[in-house]
């Protein structure tokens, strides 16, 4: 049942209000003054409070002023009499959901409660949808013991207090939205937008009008007026995932927002100031990209300020048994299973697979394991065909030698044959090694370029 609060200090006008709102069927309280307002308002917490402007004491602008918006904001409504509606505009500007003329009209009075009902509970599902994404991304949930992941927390921690730019490197799949993320929920920006754009997925003619807007006329095709991921961000974070790949102009235009806080739409005339936070992020060598003039060397400083390494899950084997389980557990709530655990061998089989797609890979794995289980113990039954999937059977029982094996050079030669059997086409080569074309071109990338050799040649498709 929805609670009202009526402050008025005439006892008749409380009487009638607490009638005719008990009539329609909420649980209505009254006060006399502003002071006993702010009382029954910690008692009860009301949703909708509907004040007299003018009181004894204090009136009803202060009692705006006074009331707490924490939990959650109730709505209030202002009444006035004709001559005082200057006062309870002023009101609205404070704060106030809207405002009555007395004497009252009974169905514009049942009509306009409502109506704050219903903002009240917008506001309602708004504060619990920001703590579950607190909730959610907060840095205490970010699973991780090996040292280069406390490292990489603890970087986290520090810089979430601030709005300095970030810059988040590591290898696909390895969680840089995730530290994103984190990093914006636990800011003082966390109320306001976190809006993700991955540069790679944005043909090179959108991008000045993705990010800045546009006006109408500004090309064919723009009739009316749109504002750019900066203006729909502001006061908030935009996490700009892959800007090794955003092209150059684009990364001179970035500069140039990231130096003087404002932009301008496309086909536009004035300037618009925005304060928007920046955390980018890449897979790619960016110092090596600065050497092949492929990235603005001015950029990449101004995106540097601070910079969060996240390792490739194969150097933070310690902890798989962790995240494993946090998938599982995740996924076993969100199908209606009941998994109770993953046993030991398997534990075992995923701490020692060499995961190339990285945690993205891993949670595929779980997720799939957990449809697929058919008592409530995860076995390897339920992985091993999926890992077995990835690598070619003698890749996965061969021994390791005493001495050990170079991991780098296993890396070349896998690559390597999945090229030489896929005729060379990439996309085929990928599917081979179970990795996303992405990451495979990357790595193919890497491996030509820093070994020294001429590049090979590879086709897309």
């Amino acid at each position: 049942m929805s609670v009202i609060l009526v402050v008025d200090d005439e006892p008749l006008q409380r009487d009638i209000l607490k009638t005719i709102l008990d009539d329609e069927g909420y649980e209505t309280y009254t006060a006399s003054s502003g002071e006993e307002a702010l009382t029954l308002i910690n008692k009860y917490h009301p949703e909708v409070i509907l004040t007299d402007l003018k009181m004894e004491g204090m009136d009803g602008i202060e009692l705006i002023e006074a009331v707490p918006r924490e939990p959650v904001e109730p709505s209030m409504i202002i009444m006035t009499a004709h001559g005082t509606i200057s006062s309870a505009v002023d009101a609205i500007k404070k704060g106030a959901f809207d405002y009555l003329t007395k004497p009252l009209d009974k169905s514009s009075l049942v009509l306009t409660v409502r109506r704050a009902l219903e903002r009240a509970e917008l506001l309602l599902q708004n504060t619990q949808l920001r703590k579950e994404l607190y909730d959610r991304f907060r840095i205490e949930g970010i699973v991780g013991k090996s040292e280069k992941m406390k490292e990489a927390i603890d970087i986290l921690k520090k810089v979430s207090t601030s709005s300095a730019t970030v810059l988040v490197r590591g290898e696909s799949g390895t969680g840089k939205e995730l530290v994103a993320r984190a990093i914006h929920y636990n800011s003082p920006r966390r109320t306001k937008p976190f809006t993700a754009m991955n540069c790679s997925a944005i043909p090179e003619s959108l991008f000045e009008s993705e990010l800045f807007g546009y006006e109408p006329g500004a090309f064919t095709g723009a009739t009316s007026r749109k504002a750019g991921l900066f203006e729909a961000t502001n006061s908030g974070t935009l996490f700009l995932d892959e800007i090794g790949d955003m092209p150059q102009l684009m990364q001179a235009k970035l500069l140039r927002v990231l130096q003087d806080k404002e932009v301008r739409r496309l086909g536009g005339k004035e300037s618009i100031k925005v304060d928007v936070r920046i955390i980018a992020a890449t897979n790619k060598d960016l110092e090596k990209e600065l050497v092949r003039g492929a990235f603005r060397e001015d950029l990449y400083y101004r995106l540097k300020v601070v910079t969060i390494e996240l390792p490739p899950l194969r150097e933070r084997r310690s902890d798989i048994p962790d995240l494993a389980d946090f998938f599982a557990k995740k996924y076993s709530t969100e199908f209606g299973r009941r998994i109770r655990n993953i046993d030991a061998p398997t534990l075992r089989e995923l701490t020692e697979y060499s995961w190339p797609g990285n945690i993205r890979q891993l949670e595929s794995v779980v997720e799939r394991a957990v449809l697929m289980c058919e008592g409530n113990v995860i076995s390897l039954k339920d992985i091993k065909g999926e890992l077995r999937s990835l690598y070619p059977a003698d890749v996965l029982e061969f021994e390791i030698p005493d001495e050990g094996i170079n991991f780098d050079e296993l890396e070349e030669k896998l690559l390597k044959k999945a090229m030489a059997k896929s005729n060379n086409v990439v996309a085929k080569a990928s599917k081979l090694l179970g990795m996303s074309y992405k990451t495979f071109w990357y790595r193919w990338e890497k491996l030509n370029t820093g070994s020294g050799q001429k590049k090979e040649s590879g086709t897309p498709d």
